[in-house]
């Protein structure tokens, strides 16, 4: 058999389970990576919102993610919340002093699903500079226009030119979710990658329970990367997979809010096995 990949989340931590490291380390076992993780920031967090934060200090985020390069061999980064302008100098720092790998994924997260702010006023340039380290920018809509300073996009051809916007900013590959567009029934994702455009469609799942989409699909990236043979290959699965995990959502019934997407709905079957 041979070694499966290894994935690095460097992200915040959700209680809920629903988002952040933990649906990064999820998302990583179900599409045959092992998942390994650097904590920026602990939440107080559950699927009706974020009720506090506190951020680890920068040099210990520096400490984790020596510590573990020393020892362990990575074939792909997934970058999620950063919290503050420190934390996201300190991971570029770290980008530029190794070359890692050809793969690096960066979600900017900054608000929840909820609406609450995940990421520092004034961090927002520090982002921007982050950008050109990355093999792919994965922002939504909000994020896609906070970077750029202007308003969500409303339209496909909006979202393009913001995708091409933020290639002029530095980043190589930028793959917009459009998933908040709620006046069109497909949920419709734009990669622009160095060989043009290419839009992945879906249908829209009818479901509240979209916490953590947004970590779900760039782990997802992070994880198929190394297992196929382009990004648009990559993006494509892992819509498709995507999709089915929300598709699946419900029948988990985690809280009273809304709840996580089912990251194993390709592996639990519909009743828990006994151990034998």
């Amino acid at each position: 058999m041979s070694r499966p990949p290894v994935a690095l989340t460097i992200a915040g931590s959700d209680p809920s389970g629903g988002a952040g490291i933990q649906a990064d380390l999820k998302t990583f076992s179900a599409l045959g990576v092992y998942g390994t993780s650097v904590i920026t920031a602990l939440t107080a967090q559950s699927t009706l919102g974020v009720t506090g934060v506190y951020v680890v200090p920068t040099d210990f985020v520096t400490q984790q993610l020596e510590t573990l390069i020393a020892d362990v061999r990575l074939d792909a980064i997934k970058i999620g919340m950063l919290a503050n302008a420190g934390i996201v100098a300190a991971v570029g720092d770290f980008l530029q002093s190794h070359d890692l790998v050809d793969c690096v994924v960066l979600d900017p997260v900054m608000v929840a699903t909820s609406g609450d702010r995940l990421l520092d006023d004034d961090a927002v340039q520090a982002m921007r500079d982050l950008m050109p380290l990355a093999s792919l920018v994965t922002p939504n809509l909000a994020e896609s226009a906070a970077l750029l300073d202007t308003r969500p996009a409303r339209t496909l051809a909006e979202m393009r030119r913001q995708a091409m916007a933020l290639q002029e900013l530095g980043a190589p590959r930028v793959l917009i979710k459009g998933g908040h567009r709620e006046d069109d029934k497909e949920a419709v994702d734009l990669l622009l990658d160095v060989d043009g455009e290419t839009l992945l469609r879906a249908p829209r799942v009818d479901t509240i329970n979209t916490h953590g989409t947004g970590c779900t699909l760039s782990s997802a990236l992070a994880a198929l990367r190394p297992q196929r043979g382009s990004w648009v290959e990559a993006a494509a699965d892992a819509k498709s997979w995507l999709t089915a995990a929300l598709a699946a959502a419900d029948v988990l019934e985690v809280g009273h809010g809304h709840g996580p997407a089912h990251h194993f709905h390709e592996i639990w079957s519909d009743q828990p096995r006994a151990l034998e």
